[in-house]
């Protein structure tokens, strides 16, 4: 998996590779600016009016060797490099002397007063102030010009992280004051800070380009933050035997479904059976026997004795694994059967939704759960559980606190959602896109997930590739529809195909 750095870690990356390829700094400079350079002339591919503002550190250095190589490339940039303090890096210096060199590039350095330049709405600018190092909030000169950059309405484009923006924690940060960039290229890792929701208006689009950082040092380098992307997922799962048969994949109890809520039930099932399930059964109150036995006839059912709302716990020992939550609802009673099952179940659970409500209201059934068992939570059925957070990265390390004092894995729903483990590490996911942010998406990653712990895979495994499936299944959907009309059963239609694709088929 692609391990996610926190910024100190990856200056001891970059020293190593420097050491150990060996390749000097000025040289790893040129390699991440001319990776810039490719991917930004691909994108922006008719020369237009570019504008590079660069600053004094090693930041500055990567934008005046982009402002150079843009230039080879048939781009005309007019480079702004700020320089209040007459206090470059060596890295700063040297590619201001290469820029310099280059005597038809307008170059502009900026030691007393700014004179800033008229910048369009049809110009782009690329951000190259300030980079992962920074580790306060700007202020002064360099607030002011943020503001100018930002209220001009030019497409930003920054160079590994927008100016202003820590790399992590950025809850003592002046948010008035980092760079709001369209797209950022940022190099060899993502950035702990774009895979959270507050960071959004200031990343935009941000794509990872590789700069051969040692692989060695990659290796050794420990971290609790990983990236999932296709290649961890396609041999995690399993190619099926000729004389496989239903007993071979598992069988699923799925506690689901209350009076006006059993479509939560149906989605559940239906991606449950679609995760290569052997057998599953569906516990659900009368009132949703005709609904799911039309809706998925795969399913078995188990009837509850009341007709509304789940009021007892069916047998439980003869399925390999438990899902309990969606729609079932918050009655007194559904919450005693939840608490029996957390007393009574020896086999992997998953938990969402109405189940997730029922704990918050009564933590104390929290220290009920199982070791190993699996939360589905999104936002704010996080907070209600565990309290609420200032913003989405002190929620995360909350879930992976959590996740590892009680033992659970925490399926943090989001937009790279994150599956927080017991051993306090983050997995976040790679696939998915806002079209799947509409009702009973929830329930469909619920049965997945129940479906591949019924197979014998790992809590770990069946909620990182579950969670990774959904996503790949969410993009396949968007590719047949849009993200607009996109709704929770084309997931499970394309789920199909999400999985031949693990398999390299199309």
């Amino acid at each position: 998996m692609t391990k996610i750095f926190k910024t100190e870690k990856v200056k001891k990356l970059d020293q190593y590779t420097i050491v150990h390829e060996p390749i000097s700094s000025i040289d790893l400079v040129e390699r991440a600016a001319t990776a810039f350079v490719n991917a930004f002339c691909s994108h922006y591919p008719t020369p237009c009016p570019v504008y590079v503002f660069a600053g004094q550190g090693n930041n500055g250095a990567d934008a005046l060797a982009v402002a150079r190589l843009l230039h080879e490339a048939g781009y005309d940039p007019e480079v702004y490099l700020f320089n209040p303090k007459h206090d470059l890096s060596p890295k700063c210096e040297t590619n201001k002397k290469r820029l310099l060199a280059r005597h038809e590039i307008r170059f502009f350095e900026i030691i007393h007063d700014f004179i800033p330049p008229t910048v369009h709405a049809d110009d782009i600018v690329i951000d190259g102030l300030f980079g992962t190092g920074l580790s306060r909030p700007l202020g002064g000169g360099f607030a002011a010009v943020v503001d100018y950059l930002n209220r001009s309405n030019a497409t930003i484009v920054s160079i590994d992280i927008p100016s202003g923006l820590f790399g992590e924690d950025n809850r003592k940060n002046d948010r008035s004051h980092i760079i709001k960039a369209k797209r950022t290229y940022t190099f060899e890792f993502p950035k702990l800070a774009f895979l959270l929701a507050e960071n959004e208006s200031f990343t935009g689009q941000w794509t990872v380009l590789p700069i051969g950082i040692h692989p060695a040092a990659v290796a050794k380098t420990d971290t609790p933050y990983r990236f999932v992307t296709d290649k961890d997922v396609k041999g995690v799962i399993r190619p099926r035997r000729t004389f496989s048969h239903k007993g071979s994949f598992g069988h699923a109890l799925l506690i689901a479904g209350g009076r006006g809520k059993m479509g939560a039930a149906v989605l559940a099932a239906g991606a449950c059976m679609r995760s290569g399930v052997g057998r599953l059964t569906v516990h659900l109150p009368q009132r949703g026997e005709t609904v799911l036995q039309t809706a998925v006839p795969e399913a078995m059912l188990s009837l509850d004795e009341n007709v509304d709302f789940v009021s007892s716990l069916p047998e439980i020992e003869n399925h390999e694994a438990i899902g309990i939550g969606p729609g079932i609802g918050v009655h007194d009673i559904s919450a005693g059967v939840l608490e029996t099952l957390l007393k009574t179940a020896t086999k992997p659970l998953v938990l969402d939704a109405d189940a997730l409500n029922i704990l918050a209201a009564d933590k104390n059934r929290i220290q009920l759960l199982p070791p190993r068992t699996i939360l589905t939570p999104h936002p704010r059925e996080f907070d209600r559980l565990f309290g609420e957070s200032a913003d989405d990265y002190e929620r995360l390390h909350k879930a992976m606190n959590m996740a590892a004092k009680h033992a659970l894995y925490i399926v943090l729903k989001g937009a790279y959602t994150a599956v927080c483990t017991p051993e306090e590490n983050a997995f976040f996911n790679s696939t998915g896109n806002a079209g799947m942010a509409t009702a009973g998406s929830g329930d469909v990653l619920t049965g997945l997930i129940l479906g591949l712990l019924a197979q014998g895979y790992t809590p770990e495994t069946a909620a990182v590739a579950g969670v990774y499936l959904h996503g790949l299944a969410g993009d396949i959907a968007k590719a047949n529809h849009s993200e607009e009309s996109l709704i929770a059963g084309d997931l499970i239609r394309a789920l199909g195909k999400a999985f031949r694709l693990q398999h390299g088929e199309n």
